[in-house]
């Protein structure tokens, strides 16, 4: 897989004039998927999908929330974005190679085009939607780290998980 990874000095950096900005945005709430639903939302999907691997627990992700809800916004129909609980969800962050969060995975035509793990700005973000060729000098300002690699899974990737048998088994004492 090919990653780079550029630090940007201003990603922390929030100014009290970009806080006001932010709590004055009208925020979009974006839906959250599982399993069930990834298939027939993203992988099936007419439409490119932004998809946030994301975490409670995590402040990177919260950081990066309102943005996602600029970008969705933006997209205005023409692009979705969904979030996926990587909690809730370990099968699809073990797919997919999460080991990061937050972690954007672009779909376009059910495959990944490109990869961004942690925080970016509207502008980097709205540049995964473009060709590899074209996002990756468009992401360079206000990223962190990206991959254009295709990451689409394998058949020895994907995870085999027996049928659960639901009989009761008495244990003698």
């Amino acid at each position: 897989m090919n990653t780079a990874t550029f630090n940007n000095e201003h990603a922390t950096d929030i100014s009290p004039v970009a806080v006001m900005q932010l709590k004055n945005t009208k925020m979009i709430s974006i839906p959250e998927i599982n399993e069930p639903d990834f298939e027939m939302e993203v992988l099936q999907s007419r439409q490119p999908v932004l998809v946030n691997f994301w975490a409670e627990w995590s402040q990177p992700c919260r950081v990066i929330e309102p943005v996602l809800d600029e970008v969705a916004a933006a997209c205005n129909g023409r692009a979705k974005v969904v979030k996926v609980n990587v909690d809730d969800n370990p099968n699809l962050a073990f797919w997919y190679g999460i080991h990061c969060i937050p972690n954007l995975l672009c779909f376009i035509n059910g495959e990944v085009n490109v990869k961004m793990v942690g925080t970016a700005s509207k502008e980097a973000i709205l540049a995964m939607f473009l060709p590899p060729a074209k996002a990756i000098p468009a992401m360079r300002k206000g990223w962190t780290a990206f991959s254009t690699s295709a990451l689409k899974p394998s058949a020895e990737a994907a995870p085999s998980f027996p049928e659960p048998n639901h009989q009761t088994t008495m244990l003698k004492a």
